[in-house]
């Protein structure tokens, strides 16, 4: 399709509006209220453009771009002075009441608002009378209000509402009076209420976090990495200043977060700060319980050497780390650092993604399915940005019908909601407790997880699945599974999702088959599984021995000396386990950044740098390896838990590991010794990559303060660090143009000072970088033979009289263990460990909801807080997952109650 801009042919693709046309064309036009992810409403009217009937017409007509589809020769200007004259009045208007306030504004240099006033050219305002002001709000501890600086484009609350689900921002009064907050102040509950940060294009919603540390954005050194908080892995970039984590932003990739985070991966960061981190070696029994690198690598070597060693891995450390641990221990003393339960589900996961036959999608591939179910998964507390996925699924059959009715494009926004109404897409859940994606589910059932997965074999039964017959179903069921099998088979791109939420595998296997029938039948199915770290599927993929076994071992003598990788192991097993593996362990060498209950145990610390201070390689639930790199060189003896091992390695001789120096060498290492993780030699460009011979900037060349950081302890500039794993650079000098995409440390495009910038970065907008998006999967379906269904469903589940089956609870907000060092989120998760009963079980115990009770699991009793749940099946129980301290870990477990 041509249009004509300017008198200039133009290629574009149908379907777009002229603003999107306009940006992907690399011109520059200005826009307020539209958002690639939220669609167009032409409330702004700043993007006007000049639309004319033929090469004819010399007078034209003034559009909104935002609002104007494209179509085979049509003619437009930007140029045209009236177009001209109209933008400049509008964001005069726009201007009227916002404050002069860029001095102090914490987008200030990286504002949307001023790219696009420079852009118009309104330079003076012609506003002489007072201004009206506001009162702002306490949103909590995430978000900071300045509502005087709102130009009314309505960007909050269409995300917020519209696009993320929230119900308690809203937007009040009318005209040019409005008020975009609460009812009154309070914390927002939006699990995704940072975005707001990003998608407002002015000041009005600001990071708290930064501001409690103030630096300008120019000002910061930032590299590409990879969210700890889940196993979805959403690319962030992160930002430093002062030897510090300042800030998590949004780094766009078009295959997996899109132009979001969660509240979790954004504010989560703030353990890197934490006043637990391990700076320094230390030795124990020492006189003052530190020593020197040398002498530390020393000492571990030799006790290497004259022993048997043992290593346990980590599912939150990279692959190079857990890899070098395991050369360094050699493949028969390397175990996985995962719970029993964890581990059963990842190599559950592991086995469906690589021997079946159905592809696990992307996040943006998920939020295009037109039927979802959900098995024992609540999204919004396990894999939070799949959740907000799921929230656009629903919309895509209601929406499509509606644009098949009355000819709408898809970027019409408001006309296209107006249509929809509340219709909903096909969306069932199963699950034991309420989540709050239930609001929008066609069916909802609840029971405990073996009854939920034998039903979920029902449907997979009626969808032709080859298992054994499924008894004992209510009509009620039956009818239910009969309908969700209907529709799926109905759908053309059904998502089916389970995971380790539950603590069924069962579940996880109930999913599989239904997406394995529905393949079968010649749809086009995803399936998703939710995994509980950020490197869980990569640990696996690695291979090594149970946890459990590691006890066994030293138990038995057959060990000496244990080295655990980035690891606090109460968190992995029952404390009395734990407590028994350390008494066994002569000598415990701790590699991590945190100081944990493991910490306090360990005779050796080795100070690990976080994702911050260290490059790495994690694999996300789908399968895709992505790189993360280093923001800022730590300070001291603090490095890479993978450089630790070689190093320790070199002084001990172990061959294995001879001649690796850096992390191409161990990438190396590790490509050609794990032909399953082959294909991450190419994940990204190796460390000698150059562009015009030069390396990539951390720092954007706006960076300033560089000779003034350091002045009163030397006046003279220091020398920037070498690094000599990656292309990038730690200064503001060097290539200048668009580096490929998983090295892009920041977003910006002359004129584009914001993270609208990342239009300039795309092949389309909304689409995928130029390069392709960062990420290599490395686990497609199997395509040969039929479906290995999973013939057996589980047992009715029948209460134990005496005891409950205790199943985890997971909150976005608690359950993971490095978001819990930032008070923003630690204030936002419960502040102890109850045990959730049904009502009815409580009075047949005779126990008062908020009494503490005594649980008795293998022997061993703890304390909990009782609280009522009628959501809860008789004979069940639901413990807080991942709390700090919390007397049970490894769930679910049999237990038995005492009043």
């Amino acid at each position: 399709m041509t249009i004509y801009i300017d008198n200039k042919p133009y290629e574009v693709k149908p379907g777009k509006n002229l603003l999107e046309a306009c940006l992907e064309l690399g011109l520059n036009l200005p826009y307020f209220c539209w958002h690639p992810a939220l669609g167009s409403v032409g409330a702004c009217r700043q993007c006007a453009v000049k639309v004319f009937k033929d090469e004819d017409d010399k007078t034209g007509r003034l559009v909104m771009g935002c609002m104007e589809p494209v179509r085979d020769n049509l003619r437009l200007s930007l140029e045209d002075p009236g177009a001209k004259a109209f933008r400049d009045q509008v964001i005069g208007w726009l201007m009227t009441n916002h404050p002069h306030d860029c001095a102090v504004c914490d987008e200030g240099g990286s504002c949307h608002l001023q790219d696009m006033t420079v852009m118009t050219g309104h330079t003076y305002r012609n506003y002489r009378f007072s201004k009206r002001t506001y009162e702002n709000q306490d949103l909590g501890p995430f978000l900071n209000h300045e509502m005087n600086r709102c130009i009314q484009c309505y960007r909050c609350v269409r995300f917020y509402k519209d696009y993320a689900g929230g119900k308690d921002l809203n937007v009040f009064a009318a005209h040019n009076h409005v008020y975009f907050g609460r009812c009154e102040s309070g914390r927002l509950e939006s699990e995704f209420s940072g975005n707001l940060a990003e998608v407002c294009p002015t000041g009005v919603f600001t990071d708290k976090t930064l501001k409690s540390h103030y630096t300008r954005k120019w000002d910061m050194t930032w590299a590409p990495s990879v969210c700890q908080g889940c196993s979805l892995g959403c690319n962030t970039s992160a930002g430093e200043r002062y030897g510090s984590l300042r800030q998590i932003a949004n780094r766009y990739n078009g295959e997996v977060n899109g132009y979001f985070l969660c509240d979790r991966g954004r504010y989560g960061y703030e353990f890197v700060n934490s006043d637990q981190r391990i700076l320094q070696p230390a030795f124990r029994p020492h006189s003052n319980g530190t020593v020197n690198k040398e002498q530390v690598l020393g000492q571990v070597a030799a006790r290497l050497k004259n022993g048997r060693t043992i290593g346990i891995g980590s599912p939150r450390a990279s692959l190079e780390s857990n890899f070098a641990l395991k050369l360094l221990v050699g493949d028969d003393n390397f175990y996985l650092g995962m719970s029993d339960s964890d581990h059963d589900h990842t190599s559950l996961a592991l086995k469906i993604l690589r021997d079946g036959p159905v592809r696990t999608p992307s996040l943006q591939e998920a939020g295009q399915a037109d039927a979802v179910f959900i098995l024992g998964e609540d999204l919004t507390n396990t894999a939070p940005m799949l959740a907000l996925a799921v929230r656009q699924a629903v919309r895509r059959k209601p929406e499509a019908d509606a644009m098949g009715q009355i000819h709408l494009a898809e970027w019409q926004d408001a006309a296209v909601r107006e249509a929809v109404q509340e219709d909903h897409g096909p969306l069932f859940i199963f699950n034991t407790i309420p989540t709050k994606l239930d609001e929008l589910a066609e069916a909802v059932q609840r029971g405990a997880p073996e009854q939920l997965a034998r039903l979920g074999f029902a449907v997979a039964q009626q969808l032709g699945a080859d298992i054994g017959p499924i008894t004992g179903l209510t009509p009620e069921e039956t009818a239910l599974a009969e309908k969700i099998a209907v529709a799926l088979l109905a759908a053309e791109r059904p998502l089916i999702i389970g995971g380790y939420g539950s603590g069924c595998d069962h579940m996880m296997k109930a999913a599989a088959n239904v997406a394995w029938a529905l393949q079968h039948k010649g749809r086009n199915p995803m399936l998703s599984l939710t995994l509980p770290e950020v490197n869980s599927l990569g640990l696996e993929m690695l291979g090594g021995h149970r946890l459990d076994t590691a006890i066994d071992v030293l138990r038995q003598g057959e060990a000496d000396t244990v080295i655990v990788l980035e690891n606090d192991l109460y968190r992995r097993a029952d404390e009395h386990l734990i407590d028994e593996f350390f008494l066994h362990a002569q000598d415990v060498i701790l590699i991590d950044h945190l100081y944990n209950r493991t910490a306090e145990k360990a005779t050796v610390l080795l100070p690990a740098g976080t994702f911050a201070e260290a490059d790495g390689t994690v694999v996300n639930n789908e399968g895709r390896a992505q790189r993360y790199y280093q923001v800022y060189v730590p300070k001291g003896d603090v490095q890479e838990s993978w450089r630790w091992c070689l190093q320790i390695a070199e002084r001990a001789q172990v061959p294995s590991l001879h001649g690796l120096h850096n992390l191409d060498d161990i990438d190396w290492a590790l490509t050609t010794g794990m032909p399953a993780l082959a294909s991450v030699q190419h994940l990204a460009p190796h460390a000698d990559f150059r562009i015009n011979g030069q390396r990539i900037p951390r720092e954007p060349h706006r960076y300033s303060g560089r000779t003034a950081m350091d002045a009163n302890v030397n006046v003279s500039e220091p020398k920037p660090a070498e690094d000599e794993d990656t292309p990038l650079s730690f200064t503001m000098e060097g290539f200048r143009g668009e580096p490929p995409a998983p090295l892009i440390p920041f977003f910006w495009s002359p004129g584009w000072n914001s993270v609208q910038s990342v239009n300039k970065y795309q092949q389309e907008i909304g689409g995928h970088l130029h390069g392709g998006d960062p990420g290599i999967r490395l686990l497609e379906p199997h395509v040969n033979g039929g479906p290995p269904y999973f013939h057996e469903a589980p047992d009715t589940f029948v209460p134990i009289p005496g005891h409950v089956h205790i199943i985890p609870v997971y909150n976005i907000f608690g359950s993971e263990e490095l978001s819990m060092y930032t008070s923003g989120i630690a204030k936002n998760a419960s502040d102890f460990c109850c045990i959730f009963l049904n009502p009815d079980d409580l009075a047949q115990w005779n126990i008062t909801p908020g009494n503490w009770v005594t649980v008795e699991m293998d022997h061993h009793t703890c304390k909990l807080v009782a609280r009522a749940n009628h959501w809860m099946p008789r004979g069940l129980a639901g413990v807080n997952a991942g709390l700090p301290h919390s007397p049970v870990v490894d769930l679910p477990v049999l237990a038995k109650m005492q009043a």
